[in-house]
């Protein structure tokens, strides 16, 4: 009899709680739709300024932007920084009664961009929608301020997906939240870095030296895509990341391919034939040892996997992609293995430029993305070994005359500072609560991914801080992020709003 009266609470419960949830999404979805213009007009403004890593004066201005896009709605915010980083938008709400603290995490720094690589009509820095990505066919929109805004739209500009989208979402969500009148479960923090692009450099500093105002129970990160399908999804880690650049060393000046061809070495020739050797024609990387760390995944973790949308077919006829590296393996599978990836290759000219010579140098930059039991430090060593192994002599530095001499093959290899990957347990039980809240906006099983594709410096989070973190992407699949014409489809960001504003209400 206690078990049955303890079920018919515990259904009745749930039903009020989903009855409440349904009720607030529809406040929410009506304030958004009240307030489109307004939100729109203020992300053109913050997708104008110019955001690439490197570049310290716009940087610092769309940091203030934001610091005033959170006053404006009634945060105290601050920025931080470092000796010489990009600052950190901070911004803090303490909810009265609340016990739970949620820390929701963008960037607000780019990719370089070259303007010319850009379809016609569209520029980085000039945001304008279209009507579906430039490669489909889309055009741009002949748009005037006050117009309706189509959801099916793309607002075209760099950081217009990664990462501005999921400041406007957060900021927004919160807003939509106080002005319908619906109070947050939990105490809200905000935080946009401004130096992810670069790997995050200083962030272990701003962590060490802001530590006291950083307590929480869960850092939401809002970054990436959604899944191919377009659905709704979490994903519990990500993959490190480290970049590797490359420099093997030719003749000292350029020569004559006729007068030195089958004499003075090519490097160009030499870099192809060392990058074609670390992996086999099934994607399957050669160097030794580089899988041999990987943990395996959980049970829970396995089970979640085999529930994920296939969505390869699609992808391929997309991609122009005959036959994928692993053949029939799915994509998501694929994230669950480190990979080492060749970012560009540069040796001499090609096209109009190109000259009848043997070139002083060819160069590669290698993208090497590690997962859970991979050491960032053991993976760099593994593919140096493996190339000390093809004869190569290895330097940090600009070749001597004397090691010219010496050596006949000679390697420059240096790397950026990089981060190893990180994974939370999918049965934590606040990671559980985000999964509910979710789910509440969406009448489709939300989809569950023990780790994404991409990078993110969250080992960081936990090691400097011992922080719980999960990842809640935003964006459509398709947003060409850190390419030319970047895109966000509108309905994305109106999803986005209504996701974000459904944790902020967990409690």
């Amino acid at each position: 009899m206690k078990l049955t009266s303890c079920l018919l609470t515990s259904v009745l419960l749930l039903g009020a709680y989903s009855l409440s949830a349904q009720n607030n999404l529809q406040k929410i979805t009506d304030f958004r739709k009240a307030n489109e213009q307004e939100i729109i007009g203020e992300y053109l403004k913050l997708v104008a300024i110019p955001d690439e890593t490197n570049d310290s004066v716009n940087i610092r201005l769309n940091a203030s932007y934001i610091k005033d896009m959170l006053i404006k709605r009634g945060v105290k915010a601050e920025l931080w920084s470092t000796a010489e980083s990009n600052p950190v938008v901070f911004g803090e709400v303490n909810v009265p009664g609340a016990t739970k603290t949620i820390i929701f995490y963008a960037h607000y720094d780019g990719q370089p961009v070259n303007p010319k690589q850009w379809a016609p009509g569209l520029k980085p820095f000039e945001p304008v929608f279209i009507t579906a990505p430039v490669e489909q066919g889309g055009h741009i929109v002949n748009y005037k301020q006050g117009d309706s805004i189509d959801p099916t739209w793309r607002l075209s500009g760099r950081a217009s997906a990664d990462d501005k989208a999921g400041v406007m979402c957060i900021i927004n969500a919160y807003d939509a939240l106080i002005k319908s009148k619906i109070k947050p479960g939990c105490n809200i923090k905000f935080f946009f870095e401004g130096e992810e692009e670069k790997g995050s450099p200083r962030l272990a500093e701003i962590f060490r030296k802001y530590k006291s105002r950083l307590n929480s129970d869960l850092w939401v990160i809002c970054d990436g895509p959604r899944h191919a399908s377009g659905k709704k999804s979490i994903m519990f880690g990500v993959r490190g990341d480290v970049n590797l650049w490359l420099t093997v060393y030719g003749p000292k000046r350029p020569l004559h391919s006729g007068n030195y061809g089958n004499w003075a070495p090519n490097p160009g020739l030499m870099l192809a034939q060392l990058l074609a050797g670390m992996k086999d024609d099934k994607g399957h990387v050669n160097v030794k040892g580089f899988y041999d760390d990987v943990l395996p995944l959980s049970k829970s973790e396995k089970e979640a996997l085999s529930k994920v949308p296939p969505i390869e077919p699609g992808l391929k006829k997309e991609l122009g992609i005959a036959e994928p590296e692993g053949g029939s393996r799915p994509l998501v599978e694929a994230f669950m293995l480190p990979t080492l990836n060749i970012n560009g290759m540069a040796s001499g000219n090609v096209g109009a430029q190109a000259a009848n010579v043997i070139p002083t140098k060819a160069e590669a930059v290698l993208d090497l993305r590690l997962v859970l039991g991979n050491d960032m430090d053991r993976q760099i060593a593994k593919v140096t070994e493996h190339i000390k192994a093809q004869g190569y002599f290895i330097t940090d530095k600009e070749p001597t005359d004397e090691e010219r001499a010496k050596y006949d093959k000679i390697i420059k290899i240096t790397h950026d500072a990089g981060y190893n990957a990180q994974r939370t347990p999918m049965d934590l039980p606040i990671a559980q609560s985000v999964v509910k809240a979710i789910q509440s906006t969406v009448n489709y099983p939300v989809v569950l991914v023990p780790s994404g594709g991409g990078s993110l410096p969250l080992f960081i989070f936990e090691k400097e801080l011992g922080a719980k973190v999960i990842t809640v992407p935003l964006v459509n699949y398709d947003n060409n992020q850190h390419a030319e014409n970047e895109n966000v489809k509108i309905s994305f960001l109106w999803e986005g709003i209504e996701t974000i504003a459904a944790v902020m209400q967990m409690k």
